[in-house]
């Protein structure tokens, strides 16, 4: 059974990225823990670097992404529909001038223990005056 403990362990046993290793303006976030409560999507990069650029808790419902060498949390401002663990199939983030989108598909695994992974997903970043970018991601959910 793998456990998102280990995965989490492997991912800080793992030497710290650059300030921006991800693609233009989005970077790593870093090693992030288990939420308090609830369910939280940890997304990597789909590229040779394979860094986490992206926490998704379920409560409170934000998304935490580094721009522009800035880690910040961002809150929820819609989603749909339900894929479960408390996240939506399509779900929009927004903060200051930036919007999140994540569109994302889940599947449950028995070898996997309160969590899921994210099979497929992209993650779309929109700021005024600056070009759009469009990520593919993958993950794995955790809850406690």
């Amino acid at each position: 059974m793998i456990s998102l403990a280990l995965m989490l362990a492997l991912q800080a046993a793992t030497p710290a990225p650059a300030a921006n290793s991800g693609p233009g303006p989005l970077g790593a976030i870093g090693t992030q823990k288990l939420p308090a409560k609830g369910c939280a999507a940890y997304l990597w990069s789909m590229d040779a670097g394979r860094q986490l650029v992206a926490m998704a808790t379920a409560d409170p419902a934000q998304i935490r992404l580094a721009i522009d060498g800035k880690t910040n949390d961002y809150a929820m401002t819609t989603q749909s529909p339900a894929i479960g663990f408390g996240f939506g199939g399509v779900t929009q983030y927004r903060g200051g001038d930036v919007t999140a989108t994540l569109d994302m598909a889940v599947a449950v695994r028995a070898d996997i223990s309160a969590g899921a992974t994210v099979t497929s997903a992209t993650l779309r970043i929109d700021r005024p005056g600056r070009d759009t970018i469009v990520m593919p991601v993958g993950g794995l959910i955790g809850c406690v």
